[in-house]
């Protein structure tokens, strides 16, 4: 009876964790706001993705109050301004507060307020690189521009919004259903007659977790990599953050996986010790 308690706790230990593990990785990086903008935070220094996004913020900026005789003078400013936004002192302030406009309308609770409520589907909200744009152009040009509080660019589809909601949901479970994979470890620990046997069954669950959790990263990975965003700013932002988030999960299974091996190398060096002392009795 023992044994089948112990089997069962352990066993129960690793499908807890199985779960737990992806939800709390998801809730710390991707449903946290700053998890989110430390994640994200380096797509805003890769050249590529700084100048499309540059463009596409600039591009936004309302020139129907400049006189039309001197839209000649405006049209070049705001090329200067796509070209050098990303060199100017403000841009990293501007690129974070970016990215949080960006969560808060992504996983903000329903009665938030109105902000949240316009955003249907994944959404960047690129006001403050507006907003630097124009100081820029308004600096230069000497006209006066008035930036919009939202200017709101599509990184994803209503249904993807909606996993967001789900996530926001059910990805701070994942701390219960940690502290249930302990508890059923230390249940199967105490009730066991070789205690080293559930150390060894526990290390090679842990590594079997971290092999699975690798393939499914790559599989989900891949999955979005394949989605169309509709945009080439959400390509490129998916395009950046996707793998980012795909080797931040990646040290997570790593040290899974090293977790795993320290556990079933402890059990098997437990499991000959007894052996080693008993037959010098016989």
């Amino acid at each position: 009876m023992r044994t089948f308690v112990s089997a069962l706790a352990t066993l129960l230990a690793i499908l807890l964790a199985a779960v737990a593990v992806p939800a709390i990785w998801l809730d710390r990086n991707i449903v946290q706001e700053q998890g989110f903008v430390e994640l994200a935070a380096p797509l805003g220094r890769e050249s590529e993705f700084q100048q499309g996004l540059a463009a596409a913020a600039v591009g936004t900026i309302d020139t129907s109050a400049v006189p039309g005789f001197l839209s000649d003078l405006v049209r070049p400013a705001l090329e200067d301004a796509a070209a050098s936004m990303t060199g100017l002192p403000g841009y990293p302030a501007a690129w974070e507060e970016t990215l949080r406009r960006s969560h808060r309308l992504s996983f903000a609770e329903p009665q938030a307020g109105a902000e949240s409520a316009s955003a249907s589907s994944l959404t960047l909200d690129v006001a403050p690189l507006v907003e630097l744009g124009a100081e820029e152009i308004s600096r230069t040009t000497r006209l006066p521009l008035d930036p919009p509080d939202q200017t709101l660019i599509n990184v994803g589809q209503p249904q993807q919004k909606e996993w967001t909601e789900r996530l926001r949901t059910y990805a701070p479970a994942g701390y219960l259903l940690a502290g249930g994979a302990v508890v059923a470890l230390l249940l199967a620990l105490v009730a066991a007659r070789r205690r080293w046997t559930v150390l060894v069954c526990a290390g090679v669950g842990a590594l079997v977790l971290s092999a699975a959790w690798t393939v499914g990263s790559q599989l989900g990975s891949a999955a979005v990599l394949a989605t169309d965003s509709g945009s080439e700013v959400a390509n490129m932002f998916r395009d950046g953050f996707v793998p980012a988030a795909a080797q931040d999960f990646g040290g997570w299974t790593l040290a899974t996986a090293i977790t795993g091996g320290v556990l079933l190398v402890v059990g098997i060096v437990a499991g000959f010790i007894p052996r080693k002392r008993a037959r010098p009795t016989r």
